[in-house]
């Protein structure tokens, strides 16, 4: 246990002067003064920690707003590239189909540009990108 104060509670603002042969006295009028000092130096802090809690609010929901964006973009994306997909899969089943009709000469030139179709480079994809 604890038994100096002044560790638990040290005197960091305003310490009073110390007079070594004289005990503290305080009149009501300075115990007032420190009072009302004190008062104003808690209501400068909460004052403080209010307008850095609202701005953290603030950018808490701006935070949250953009996590919605992304999201919505992500799921959209999500879904297109499953729609890509299934593209691909339809035009390979119809391509399938499609190539035992072709004279053999046909078949192999389609073949060979189906197969040059599915080497895309990221040069190409930067390309259509940008």
């Amino acid at each position: 246990m604890i038994r100096d104060l002044s560790k638990m509670y040290p005197q960091t603002r305003h310490p009073a002067p110390h007079q070594p042969a004289q005990p503290f006295k305080f009149t009501i009028s300075e115990s007032c003064d420190r009072i009302k000092e004190e008062f104003q130096f808690l209501q400068a802090q909460y004052h403080s920690l209010k307008l850095e809690c609202e701005k953290l609010a603030s950018e808490k929901t701006e935070m949250q707003r953009h996590y919605v964006m992304y999201y919505e973009m992500s799921y959209g994306l999500n879904i297109e590239m499953h729609k890509q997909a299934e593209i691909v899969k339809r035009l390979n089943a119809i391509c399938a189909q499609v190539i035992p009709f072709l004279s053999q000469e046909h078949q192999q030139q389609v073949v060979q540009a189906v197969e040059r179709a599915k080497q895309v480079t990221m040069a190409e994809l930067n390309a259509i990108i940008g």
